[in-house]
Formats: C-alpha cells, structure tokens, sequence
C-alpha cells in the first residue's frame, strides 16, 4: 500500500485524483507518494516537482501534473523535472556506479481532466484515470535494495548525516564503533515523521511524541520546507531552551540550501527565544517583539520573578501584556513552537494573536516529559475563545487528501526500550513502595489512560481502566530493536551508589577518562546532568576539578559558554549541565549525579522525579545513574524491580479517585506554602504534645475548633 504525504501543491484537485487513484488500488502498489515535494534547489531558484513516487518495485516516478484541460508542452516539462531531480541525486555517491545513476528516475504527465488517449509520444507518457495503469505497468527497478538510500536522500535526512563529523575508530566493538553504527541505523524518517514534516494545515497543527521521536529535526525540516517554498512569509521558530537556537539554525540552514542552493533570508525566517530582550538580534524573541509592537512595557525575568513567583514567572509576564493593547498586531505568517509543554496557555494566546491570515502555528510536545497528571489542555481550551465564546482553535478528524492537524509520534529514536521503560516507571512511580497516606506507590498518573497507547506502550495483560490491573510494555516496533541490541541491559543503564560526594565524584571522572581514551567516544558523545538546576554550579565542581587534574576539559553549559550553545564547538569540553539546560540535547553517555535527591522530597516529589525523567531520556545509548546513601538505594531497588519485570510497567491504574488524592499529595508546593505547611505542622505537633502533657486541657479548647478538626480527620478517614 502507498503512503501519501501531502505538500504544499499549486494543483490539488489533480493531485487528489492521483493519490484517491493510489488508494483505491490497495496492496497493488508500494512505497511513498510525495505531494508537492521535494522542492530541488536550481539556478534560477527553488524548483518543486508535483508529485513523486518512491517504490521498491518501480524505481522513482516523478509525476508532472497538469491542473485542466489544457496541456502545453508537456515533454519539455517532464524533461525539466528529470534533469532537476537527476542532478541532485547524481551528488550522493551511494547512488552511483561510476558514471550510470542507479536510481534514474521515470517521468509520467498525469492529465485527469483531459482526454489523453492517444496522445502519448514514445518516452513521454501522458495519461488520465483511464489509462495511468497502462502508463506505470512496464515501470521496474533493477535496484530496489537502494529503496532506504533514495527515501534518506530525498527527505534531506542523508544530509545531516553527511555533516556530521567523521569518527576515528580503530576498535570495531568500542562504544564509539557501536554508536556510529546507531547513528547510521536512523537512516530514514517514518510514515508519520514525513506527514509531520510535509503536510501543514491552514490553522493549527500540533505534533505529540516521546523524546527522541524527532520532534525538533521535525520541526527544522518543516520550518525550511515551507520557507523555501514561501519565501516572503514572515517565519517564527521558538523553544524553551536556549541552548535549542544553535541546533535550530544550524539545521534550517542545512536544509533550505539542500532545497533552495541558497541561505536562507534570515529576516524572514527567525529562530528567536521565546522571552527574548532588548539589545540585538541574537537577543530579541516572542515576548519581547509582542511588547514592542503593542507598546507594552518590557518586563525582565528578575522583575517578573519578584512579580510571580520563580515557576510562574514567564506566564506572569505574558498574562499581563495580553491584558494590554488587545488590537492584534500581524507579526508573522507561521510560528513553529518546540518544547511546548514548558509553556503556559498565555504564551499560546500571545503567538496566536501575531499571526496573519491563516493563522498558522505549529506546535510540537513531549506527551510525557512534564509527567503532568493531564499535560497541555486541548486546542480549544488552549487557545482561548472569541468574544460570543466559541473556541479560536477546533481540530476536525482527518479526511483523505487534507492533511492531518493532530498528529502523534509513537516510536522513539533515541531511548532503548529499557532505558525508556525505567525513566517512566522512576518517573511514576510505578515500582515505588507505598505511601502510608494514598496507599500506593504512584506519585502522578494520566486522566487519559489512551495515551499510554497513543505513544507506543502495548498492554501485555490486563486493561488500562480505573482499578483494573495493567502491564504494559515497549514494542520493537515503538522501540527499534537496534537501540538496545548494540550491548547488554547491564550496560545500557546502570544505578550506582556511593558514600559521599567525593566518592561519586572519583568513579564519575574516572569513567569519562575511560570514555575518552579507551571507549573512543569524543566530548560531544557525554552529558554530566545535575537533576538540581540550582544547585548545579556548586555541585558540579568537585568531579570538573578531577577532570582538570587528569588533563580533561569541561565546561558548565550557559554558564563557561554563551546561553545558545550547548555542547563545545571545538569538541574538546565534557558538557555539565543542570536538567532544564540538557532538554533538547542528547549524548550517547549520559551521567547523572546526585540522583538521591530525586528519590523524595517534601512539597515537590513530583518535580524531581520529572526531572530524574528527563535526565535518563537524554541518552542514546548508555546510561550512569549515581548518587549517595539510603535515598539512593531507595531509587536502586526500584530499578532492580523493573529490571526484574524484563522493563514491563505493572501497575493498578488508579481510580478518579485515587488520582486525585495523589496529585493533592504529591503536587508542586511553592515556598510560600513549604513554609505555612511546615508551620502548621510544628504548631499541630506542639498543641498535641501539651495536651498529652496535660499543660493544655481539651476543654480549655473552642468546642467549635475541636468539632472542626475531628469533622477533617473523620473524613479523612473515610477517605482513606
């Protein structure tokens, strides 16, 4: 069967035609039909070709489509979309033998709306519904184990495999032998990654999946698409993470050449922070050009912080400027969000209102990361509504030859199965022992049990309904087998406990020493996290002076380099990092320090365990989880349970409830509220303590408060 992949196209009522013609045909025919894609870059500018078929048993069929009854020239057309797409494909070495192209591609005029028998000329076929079978029946490939090679060319991803540097191995089962060999195993993107890319809505789209199921990559190759496809459109790429610019530009920039032979207008497609500031380019961003434009006054995180509270400080900020001028100011034809799950609705509302026309935005999230018991609101909510109350923003269902607004990404590219199955059953506690005040060891779960389906978990046994036991697990299908078969369970993740910082500090420098000169992996391959963005600068410092006496660079990210940059451009610096700097990066060795302060912690037990969550989920293949004393053992028992469940979640789902009680327990305090409740706490224990002294008599005490407590304790009895 075909998978049709929608581009942006001048000629959509033909097109449709083609692929309703591939859809009615079933299994008699395989591979992809791009729709309005590739774009190929060419002297006089970017060259789209209207549709293009790629099958392991036909070879490459470029489809020159003609939009009525009037056909002109045809033959020269299709010699055009030949000539383009041959000359970018004679470039890949992989895809030559000497001087003969392997994958030369075949060209058919598709005319649907003109009578065409006929008037086919030898070596250009033209055709409608009624005769396209004749047209691609004697079509064959004499090559089709090339199939992946021509699919990774024509969708750009070759590209950015091309540009990465080229490793120095001499050991063929080193860590470094058996992390260039993953990395050239992700080869393609997916039916549904190349749907993301391509295919984008006259409104909102919104894309959901793991970490590591490509989002950004995603997000980058969506972002030059359109781009070189529109080139006066006014484009907006954002993001939470700073470090994320660099990334975003260096990938745009890959592949608008790739399509278009030229750069990018930078001042038409802008990769901006999504605060931003005063000052020049490199420091402007969403909010900040919203307040520009509307007249607001500008307010600073420190300012904000003092305003709202540290964690609300942005929302805070961007909830007060839509109080302001409420004219829209049309900023930007598309906004692309990444990370959008680290953003408040007002920041939506905010992009929403600078967008022209069609109002496009695309935004793509991590259904997991936040680990939150109901994640981002639906569009609906999200978006606010008009002034007679109906919502701005509504997802229609799919329908044949539009494309799709919610799309959701199951598999995961970067996280083997065991190592994704341990960061979600520490994030939810899933092996935890149970708490004396809920009666379980889960510290948060979804309202919407599907999602667990919806991102690649299968249900072993059991069913995903309140009260009603569960196992789920991984599948080689959500994650690839290639992703844990390169070394043992024992070696992909491990827990480590040590008696004191110095401890931890010794073993962590001395396995990144062994990483560099024995593994044959660079700086770049290592990520040191430190769960505790606050306390990161300080705690870093012991293992980076071990580094410094055994002649190893490090540097602490955003803080040695400048905010936008993550990992060393000269490759030659191990990266330290705290958690919300390392989202949106990832490394083959992963080190984690300081993890007991993930396994409790009063007022937010759910904040450091998204934290530990998104830590291990950094890693594309090994991971080092260590830490110090009984909290840590705490942690390390929870693993072996999941180690000893072959990495299967088994759970009782938990009642509405129960879901309840567990987010009022376990939800994030703020220090206002740490402090009254640990106040209250004494004063209760104080009281309690005087009248079992009897220096207090429970008649010197108000009946009514008396009536009062015994009435919340009863209840909360009943409650359990």
């Amino acid at each position: 069967m075909i998978n049709v992949i929608w581009g942006s196209t001048k000629k959509p009522v033909s097109s449709e035609q083609l692929a309703e013609y591939f859809r009615a045909a079933g299994d008699a025919y395989d591979g992809e039909l791009y729709v309005g894609y590739p774009i190929i870059a060419a002297p006089i500018g970017a060259f789209p070709i209207d549709a293009l078929w790629i099958s392991r048993e036909r070879g490459l069929v470029i489809f020159s489509i003609v939009e009525g009854t009037t056909i002109e020239d045809y033959s020269l057309a299709q010699d055009e979309s030949a000539n383009r797409l041959e000359t970018k494909l004679r470039s890949y070495q992989s895809l030559m033998h000497g001087r003969s192209l392997l994958a030369t591609p075949q060209v058919i005029t598709f005319a649907p709306a003109a009578q065409t028998a006929g008037q086919s000329v030898d070596g250009y076929p033209l055709c409608d519904l009624n005769n396209i079978h004749e047209a691609i029946e004697p079509l064959d490939w004499e090559n089709p184990e090339l199939f992946e090679t021509v699919l990774s060319v024509i969708q750009s991803i070759s590209t950015i495999r091309k540009g990465k540097r080229t490793r120095k191995i001499t050991q063929p089962d080193s860590r470094g032998a058996k992390l260039k060999t993953l990395e050239a195993s992700i080869a393609n993107l997916d039916n549904v990654q190349g749907k993301a890319v391509i295919e984008t809505v006259e409104g909102v789209q919104r894309i959901r999946g793991l970490a590591g199921s490509g989002k950004t990559i995603i997000l980058a190759l969506k972002a030059a698409y359109l781009h070189t496809q529109h080139p006066e459109w006014r484009i907006a790429v954002t993001f939470n993470t700073r470090s994320l610019k660099e990334q975003f530009r260096r990938l745009i920039n890959t592949f608008v050449i790739e399509q278009s032979g030229e750069e990018p207008i930078w001042s038409n497609l802008q990769i901006l922070n999504a605060w931003g500031a005063p000052g020049d380019e490199g420091r402007t961003g969403i909010y900040y050009q919203y307040t520009k434009a509307h007249g607001l006054a500008y307010t600073d995180f420190q300012t904000a912080k003092r305003k709202f509270g540290w964690d609300d400080a942005f929302a805070g900020a961007c909830q007060e400027a839509l109080l302001g001028d409420t004219d829209e100011k049309h900023l930007f034809d598309l906004i692309l969000i990444d990370e959008a799950q680290d953003f408040d609705p007002a920041f939506f509302r905010m992009c929403h209102s600078m967008l022209s026309g069609k109002k496009r935005l695309v935004y793509a999230y991590d259904e997991l990361q936040s680990l939150t018991d109901k994640g981002l609101p639906p569009p609906d909510e999200l978006f606010g509504s008009h002034s007679d109350g109906s919502p701005k923003v509504q997802f229609n269902p799919s329908s044949p030859g539009q494309p799709q607004q919610d799309i959701i990404l199951e598999k995961c590219y970067r996280n083997s199965r065991p190592v994704l199955a341990t960061a979600h059953a520490l994030g939810f506690g899933i092996y935890r022992e149970p708490d004396q005040k809920t009666g379980t060891g889960l510290i948060q779960m979804f309202d919407q049990s599907k999602l667990w389906t919806d991102v690649g978990y299968s249900i072993v046994d059991g069913s995903l309904e309140d009260g009603a036991n569960v196992t789920l697990a991984r599948t080689a299908d959500s994650s690839p087998q290639f992703l844990e078969e390169h070394s043992e369970n024992d070696d992909l993740i491990q827990f480590l406990c040590f008696n004191d910082k110095s401890e931890q500090a010794e073993w962590l420098a001395q396995g990144i020493k062994n990483n560099l000169e024995q593994d044959e992996l660079d700086p770049d391959d290592i990520i040191v996290i430190n769960p505790d963005p606050l306390t990161t600068k300080s705690e870093v410092g012991l293992p980076r002076k071990r580094l410094y006496d055994m002649k190893i660079s490090s540097h602490l990210a955003g803080v040695d380099v400048s905010p936008e940059i993550f990992f060393d451009k000269q490759n030659a610096s191990v990266a330290f990092t705290g958690v919300f700097r390392a989202k949106g990066n990832e490394a083959g060795m992963v080190y984690i320090m300081n993890a007991q302060h993930c396994a409790a912690s009063f007022g937010n037990l759910a904040r450091v365990r998204n934290q530990l969550f998104t830590a291990i989920t950094r890693s594309k293949a090994w991971v080092r989880v260590l830490g110090i004393g009984e909290p840590m053992k705490a942690l390390i028992k929870e693993f072996e349970k999941v180690k000893n469940s072959d990495f299967q979640l088994k759970f009782q789902y938990p009642t509405e409830e129960l879901r309840r009680t567990m987010n009022i327990i376990n939800r994030d305090m703020t220090e206002h509220e740490k402090l009254a409740t640990i106040s209250s706490t004494e004063s209760l224990n104080r009281l309690v303590s005087d009248v079992e002294a009897g220096r207090v008599l429970l008649d010197d005490l108000p009946s009514e408060t008396i009536q009062r407590l015994r009435s919340l304790f009863s209840g909360s009895g009943e409650n359990g």
